[in-house]
């Protein structure tokens, strides 16, 4: 995931990643034009590495940048439908309850990130969620035949403790910065 605070410059850790993985491109907080402008280079970097682009909360966005998808957060559920509608092939939400979960497989989701897992410098007032309630939420939206992401405090070592979760993978931000 890339971040502007945490991760200014995503190109560098994106330049990491193998073939088939996959980048959410966030960057809210830049204004507009600059948004695109990086969006455009964070696209043309994925395409070249067979990497996965989910544009964050942006369907136009995700749309002039030909990513792969859309990413929205957890009050957004409702509009995976229409995001499908304009053509975006996969659809993710940010889901942190299972009552989310039931809105995202019901509104056409493909994947949730599942979050906070561990405590996380993203949101550190949240109370994580730990392995077993990740573990029973993640069975909950597998059974609804969603695709399962664990968020918040992943790295590659803490993912470690994980491995009985049925996860599809992790999604991270301060794994991959230059301070990891």
């Amino acid at each position: 995931m890339t971040d502007a605070g945490r991760l200014p410059d995503p190109l560098p850790a994106i330049g990491r990643l193998e073939r088939g993985d996959g980048v959410l491109f966030r960057h809210y907080e830049l204004a507009p034009a600059k948004r695109l402008a990086l969006a455009q280079q964070v696209a043309e970097l994925c395409r070249r590495r067979g990497l996965v682009l989910l544009v964050a909360g942006d369907a136009r966005l995700a749309r002039a940048v030909s990513a792969d998808g859309l990413h929205l957060p957890q009050a957004l559920i409702e509009h995976a439908a229409r995001a499908r509608r304009m053509g975006l092939r996969l659809v993710t939400v940010a889901a942190h309850d299972a009552a989310a979960i039931a809105r995202a497989a019901r509104c056409g989701a493909d994947a949730v990130l599942i979050s906070p897992v561990f405590a996380t410098a993203s949101h550190p007032g949240a109370a994580p969620l730990g392995v077993l309630r990740l573990a029973a939420l993640a069975t909950e939206a597998r059974r609804r035949g969603l695709q399962v992401y664990a968020l918040g405090g992943v790295t590659p070592a803490s993912f470690t403790r994980l491995r009985q979760v049925p996860l599809a993978g992790y999604a991270a931000i301060g794994a991959f910065s230059p301070q990891a």
